[in-house]
């Protein structure tokens, strides 16, 4: 067996926000829905710093299923492949990179409900430009 063009790709880190699903057309014309959310990363060396990865769940992978669970600050971890999704940030228009993740299914470490407020889970939402790293749906 080969691995020559494997893609697979573990990463665990905390919803930017609730997965928002859109329906999308795809090239052959039919219709198809997908999630789309923001994964924030926190790396191992320097707890205070993070990076995104943009977030594809589409409608018949092992992820969909657990979509209602993936709310705003939930620690997931994802399987899946990645892709670089370099951007232009509006913020001094500069390029940046990124990561976009075709999501094939998520584990649940600690998931948030609506009226959860855990003190211990930092603020990661403070960059412009992890709101600028969305993944455009590329089908």
């Amino acid at each position: 067996m080969s691995s020559a063009g494997l893609n697979k790709w573990i990463v665990s880190g905390h919803l930017g926000a609730d997965a928002e699903v859109k329906t999308v057309t795809l090239r052959n014309g039919e219709s198809a829905k997908v999630a789309e959310a923001t994964l924030y990363v926190r790396r191992s060396r320097n707890r205070d710093e993070s990076f995104t990865v943009a977030l594809s769940i589409w409608e018949k992978s092992a992820a969909w299923r657990k979509l209602q669970y993936l709310k705003k600050g939930s620690l997931i971890i994802c399987t899946g492949g990645v892709e670089p999704n370099p951007f232009i940030s509006s913020n001094g228009n500069t390029p940046r990179a990124g990561l976009a993740m075709t999501v094939l299914d998520v584990d649940l470490d600690n998931v948030k409900t609506g009226e959860d407020e855990d003190e211990s889970t930092p603020e990661l939402l403070t960059s412009t430009d992890a709101q600028e790293n969305k993944a455009g749906v590329s089908v």
